[in-house]
């Protein structure tokens, strides 16, 4: 994922003051495209030396034919002619590892920062674009049970086992807790698919060459699993971390024309994601909302240069109409700069109301990778014209639909009561038996986040009903 070099170039049309001042709002290094400047006219250098030893090698090569077809002596120009060679290979050799130094220190220049995001380089600054709660929802903190106790008392998931099974952050979802989850997933699915997405359930691992064209150089060791087969690196794969890895790479190396974009390509992409969420902790580690397998619905747009910008405004409307079909409070933030993956030029994330724990958390994340991505993908877009001295590349968006386990988690802490949990409306026909609620079948262990923060045991329902018979005998004796 690149921008192109002819941008940093001034005489090729390109404007590195822009992408200064894209790097100042991101809070990363300025300096970095002096250093691309540089490498660039040293490489450009070094293979035009190379290449005019090249021709000039030709020469020799058409002395040394003369002289053997006259018959005379071309020892001299042999040697004359394998030394050059030696010389080009040094050059060449140059050219090709300052080459490889400039795309290294290309991929770590990020993409165009658009002006309408808030530039700052601390998170706390998000700016908020709106608001919104089903009618007659309040939205504030409660007395109720965090997500995941919710989730034990339906006996939706068992954690102490999945550990067991896979290590920290380990779960294993069962019964309706499952069930539900299963629900968000075909619910998502039919919610896209309506919206004219093409399903899409792409390969769960990729290569490496094909990871690197997608994925920034620190996700490789901070967030992705590499499965490894033997010596040879080109046999190596990584599991992915989201669905839009490997659909932004299905149309590598195509070229796209007009008509095959008259509308977005849109894709609907289920995965299961694996993710290795190194450094989360606390609330952040509770239940099934930051886990290392998860699944997700993502949406994952290609368009024309033109029409990215509406395309995006339209994909997040997509989002926020999914989570008031589930009827979830949220709130629509513009992400910082400074925070920005270097993809992407801008990003709303969409943060739905955890009303025991009291805040807004994200469950959405939405954004425009302009031509970003597709330029390392090679996916061309349009005509070629022969004054065209630049290629132009496919327009790529991403925008969570639904992280299911994460979701999940948000839908138990708001559409629970003192019994049990109701279903959402509209996951109910996607559900065995279409039911409306599911009922708590298992007490809470002593040492359960919400009894530990009140310092004393919540009572179920059989335990509350026997303490009330116990105190109506009591009265009635006295």
């Amino acid at each position: 994922m690149v921008l192109d070099i002819q941008d940093f170039i001034v005489e090729r049309g390109g404007d590195p003051v822009k992408i200064k001042e894209s790097q100042r709002r991101r809070h990363a290094p300025e300096s970095v495209v002096d250093d691309i400047i540089a490498i660039f006219e040293d490489h450009r250098r070094t293979h035009y030396a190379g290449t005019q030893i090249g021709a000039y090698i030709n020469k020799v090569q058409k002395e040394i034919g003369v002289k053997r077809k006259a018959k005379e002596d071309a020892d001299e120009l042999t040697a004359r002619k394998a030394e050059l060679e030696r010389e080009k290979k040094v050059l060449m050799e140059s050219a090709a590892e300052k080459d490889e130094l400039l795309q290294r220190k290309l991929k770590t220049v990020g993409n165009y920062v658009h002006d309408s995001v808030p530039v700052s380089g601390t998170e706390d600054d998000n700016a908020e674009i709106s608001k919104w709660a089903p009618e007659g929802v309040k939205v504030e903190k409660r007395d109720f049970l965090s997500h995941h106790e919710v989730l034990y008392r339906i006996d939706g998931f068992d954690q102490e086992r999945g550990t067991k099974v896979a290590g920290h952050r380990g779960y294993c979802l069962i019964e309706d807790g499952l069930l539900l989850n299963l629900a968000l997933v075909n619910y998502g699915l039919h919610f896209l698919r309506n919206k004219g997405y093409r399903l899409c359930q792409p390969p769960y691992f990729m290569l490496r060459e094909a990871m690197a064209k997608t994925a920034q150089l620190e996700q490789f060791d901070e967030e992705l699993y590499k499965v490894t087969e033997g010596k040879d690196t080109a046999t190596d794969k990584y599991l992915i971390a989201t669905s839009e890895q490997p659909i932004s790479a299905m149309h590598a190396e195509e070229w796209m024309q007009p008509t095959d974009l008259a509308t977005p390509l849109k894709y609907a992409g289920y995965s299961t994601n694996f993710r290795k969420e190194a450094g989360a902790h606390g609330k952040e580690s509770w239940g099934t909302f930051r886990v290392h397998q998860f699944e997700k619905i993502e949406q994952f747009l290609f368009t024309k240069p033109e029409d990215s910008w509406a395309a995006f405004d339209a994909m997040f409307a997509i989002s926020e109409e999914f989570y008031q079909s589930l009827q979830l409070p949220y709130r629509v933030v513009a992400i910082v700069s400074g925070a920005l993956n270097n993809a992407a030029a801008k990003k709303y994330d969409l943060e739905a109301w955890f009303p025991y724990q009291g805040e807004y958390k994200e469950l959405v994340s939405c954004s425009n990778c302009t031509d970003y991505q597709c330029r390392a993908l090679e996916i061309r877009y349009g005509v070629k014209k022969e004054i065209d001295s630049r290629k132009t590349y496919v327009h790529a968006l991403n925008s969570t639909l639904c992280a299911t386990e994460r979701t999940l988690c948000c839908v138990l802490e708001n559409y629970q009561t003192e019994e049990g949990v109701r279903v959402p409306e509209v996951l109910r026909p996607f559900m065995p038996g279409n039911p409306e609620f599911l009922p708590f079948v298992k007490e809470l262990p002593k040492d359960s986040t919400s009894l530990k923060a009140e310092g004393k045991p919540k009572k179920g329902k059989v335990e509350g009903a026997v303490e009330k018979v116990t105190e109506k005998i009591k009265e009635l004796r006295s």
